[in-house]
């Protein structure tokens, strides 16, 4: 009787691959990740290497520049983001592993090969071509999470086009602050979406970005609901790829500079608009690599040791966990999507959507919003009534603090699935022990995790299991010093491949500097290893999370450092909820803050300063709310809204969002704001009484379930 091999992984081998490779052997995890951010050259290429990257041309250097901003990585190497997926494609074909698993709230499913893939990708790309699109011309792509968004991505990076995408939850304004910074020549979009049980028509907000980008020559228009299956004014999806002919069989993707740009995401803070973050084909290939592969444990679906890999990660395109997803196909993954909602409808909610979905298609990977985790314990899901979830043999998540009360529900979940199992006799399933919860954090802004998974260290309910490899990271305290086992500032040390080429727009790179790295001086902290350098050298990255890193090297957030709305996972710059809020006549100013810390759930409250005689009666909160979910997005509809005098601002007339949010998360008013700094400090009293009331009652509910 023949037996399957015992799955190696995926940090495993490639450990055994630098012993035998490079005779280099470490003691524990801790001496692996030291070497890995201080002998960054070193590690870097061997990551290249174990992944087997390509480039007809060599590279002179692995980081011949190593300064922040503006580091130099693997110059003279030419890579395409494109070429390092269609690798796979015969390989994968001939395993008869799909490329793509996809389906919808319609019941719509599809399966994509890889030839299939391939084929609609050069489609495509050479009629984008035949368009006039150049490497560096920008494609924006207006689309849910369905094959097509993927496809289209694959078809820009391809010819070397810049990929710009927004999700059709978003409302017209926040997409026209984001695209008309990039100025695309071709917008991609959907005809509608189907979510939470509606169908959503999106073809007003398709004509009216149309008219408000000039920049455009062309849109493609991919029938989602099939709402309109002919318009002269744009060109039709289906036919445009259904192209099969001599020229799409001989398509090959260009070769690129490693630094070429790749797409452009959004990053909004406290003022200003959306942050136009660019990313290079060399940095996104090398780090998604090394992330999906070393940390995230997911394997090639046609090789051996893990085959019929099957990688989940739940989102929308507009969270970088789409790109993420995506980035399964560039290790050879069979990538299982799902477009509408998680938890049903409003009328219906169910919560156990994705689950079934999971067992349905045999996902092995899973991965979500930390809120989805909380939502499914809330709403009492039982997996055993899901469907056969044997496979799932990891479960990731990211967005927001997993608490460890949310992850021992799904440990006792899984643990429960695989006693049912056995018991029914059903051997050689993993034991109980073996379900491993891969809880991540990073960011849209370098596309990457800072702390993450790995497989063979111990897991600690509520606390992610180590820094990764390559990511200096670090607790600093208020001086810059680093700490252990204290809440401090998320700093990065020393560059990752992935940190941004620069901001689209952004002349001599000052809104770049000031977003990362101007809080702590140039020179301190950044000598590989530790200690200080030269100003020359620049200055650390500062994430705007709130970290501590325990003695045991495992890593809890605390929430964000800054003002960023954490709104379920999905970040937000609060001047883009201004801009909606403050468009309504009746409201003359506004304050926001996002009360998620320490694992606790993202919670809203929205302050407006309404104009004399104005009330804030049932009507004008309905319309506040309106305009948020319209002008922003459902998700960032705020949980409370309350009437206030004043915002309180400082001298120079800037917000004080987070003196705000630190007095309502509990801290006396003494020590969050310097009054003699301020314009109104008259105005703290109000908030400082709704501070104590929030407290008390918080103290209140505590006695009580204790009783």
């Amino acid at each position: 009787m023949s037996t399957i091999p015992a799955y190696i992984p995926q940090i495993r081998r490639y450990q055994d691959w630098l012993a035998q490779r490079h005779g280099l052997e470490f003691p524990d995890y801790d001496a692996l990740w030291r070497w890995s951010v201080t002998e960054l050259d070193a590690f870097w290429q061997s990551i290249w290497e174990y992944y087997d990257l390509q480039s007809p041309t060599p590279h002179g250097a692995v980081l011949a520049r190593n300064v922040m901003p503006g580091a130099q990585w693997f110059p003279g190497a030419q890579l395409n983001y494109a070429r390092q997926v269609m690798r796979h494609t015969e390989a994968a074909a001939a395993a008869g592993m799909p490329a793509v698993i996809s389906r919808n709230e319609r019941g719509l499913h599809r399966e994509l090969s890889w030839p299939e893939l391939r084929r609609q990708t050069a489609a495509l790309a050479l009629h984008l071509q035949a368009q006039g699109v150049r490497p560096g011309d920008r494609v924006a792509a207006y689309l849910p999470n369905i094959p097509e968004a993927m496809v289209a991505l694959l078809a820009c990076a391809s010819i070397g086009a810049v990929w710009s995408i927004c999700a059709p939850d978003m409302g017209t304004q926040a997409v026209l602050d984001r695209f008309r910074q990039v100025g695309p020549r071709v917008l991609i979009a959907v005809d509608g979406v189907r979510y939470a049980g509606r169908d959503l028509d999106r073809q007003p907000v398709v004509a009216e970005l149309r008219a408000q980008l000039p920049s455009l020559e062309q849109v493609i228009l991919v029938n989602n609901l099939d709402l309109s299956l002919e318009r002269a004014d744009c060109a039709h999806w289906g036919r445009i790829t259904a192209r099969d002919d001599a020229a799409t069989t001989a398509f090959e993707p260009l070769w690129l500079p490693f630094e070429h740009p790749l797409w452009i995401v959004y990053s909004s803070g406290t003022t200003g608009l959306p942050k136009p973050i660019v990313h290079g084909h060399g940095g996104m290939v090398l780090v998604a690599l090394q992330l999906k592969g070393l940390h995230n444990d997911v394997g090639c679906s046609w090789e051996p040791n893990s085959w019929g890999e099957r990688f989940h990660w739940y989102s929308s395109t507009g969270w970088v966990m789409w790109n993420a997803q995506t980035a399964g196909l560039l290790g050879g993954t069979t990538c299982v999507i799902f477009d509408g909602s998680p938890g049903g409808s409003k009328e219906q909610p169910d919560w156990g959507v994705l689950w079934r979905f999971a067992a349905e298609t045999g996902i092995t990977s899973f991965g979500a919003g930390a809120a989805f985790y909380t939502s499914c314990m809330k709403a009492g899901v039982d997996l055993s009534a899901c469907g056969d979830l044997s496979r799932v043999r990891a479960l990731g998540s990211t967005g927001s603090p997993l608490s460890a009360e949310v992850q021992q529900w799904g440990t006792d979940q899984f643990r429960a699935l695989r006693a049912k199992a056995e018991a029914g006799g059903q051997p050689g399933l993993p034991s109980a022990e073996d379900i491993w919860w891969n809880n991540i954090s990073g960011g849209t802004d370098f596309c990457g995790a800072f702390l993450g998974g790995h497989r063979e260290l111990p897991q600690v309910p509520g606390v992610m299991q180590c820094r990764q490899l390559g990511a200096a990271v670090e607790s600093w305290d208020d001086q810059g010093r680093p700490v252990i086992d204290e809440v401090g500032e998320l700093v990065c040390t020393q560059p990752l491949p992935s940190m941004p080429l620069y901001f689209w727009g952004d002349e001599g790179g000052k809104r770049y500097r000031s977003s990362y790295f101007e809080h702590f001086p140039p020179g301190r902290g950044r000598r590989p290893g530790g200690g200080d350098t030269g100003p020359e050298a620049g200055a650390v990255w500062r994430h705007g999370d709130w970290i501590r890193i325990t003695p045991e090297g495992g890593c809890i957030i605390y929430g964000r450092s800054d003002a960023t709305i954490n709104r379920h996972g999905l970040r937000m710059g609060t001047s883009e909820i201004y801009r909606a809020v403050e468009a309504l006549p009746e409201v003359l100013d506004s304050l926001v803050v996002d009360l998620e810390y320490l694992g606790r759930e993202s919670h809203m409250p929205l302050f407006v300063v309404l104009r004399p005689g104005v009330e804030l009666d049932t009507a004008l909160r309905a319309r506040i709310n309106a305009a948020i979910r319209l002008g922003v997005s459902p998700r960032f509809v705020p949980d409370e809204i309350h009437r206030v005098a004043e915002v309180p601002r400082t001298l120079s007339g800037k917000k004080q969002e987070l003196p705000i949010k630190q007095l309502l998360l509990g801290k006396p008013l003494a020590q969050v704001v310097n009054k003699d700094t301020m314009a109104n400090p008259g105005c703290l009293g109000w908030y400082e009484a709704l501070a104590q009331r929030r407290q008390a009652a918080q103290r209140s509910a505590a006695e009580s379930a204790q009783m």
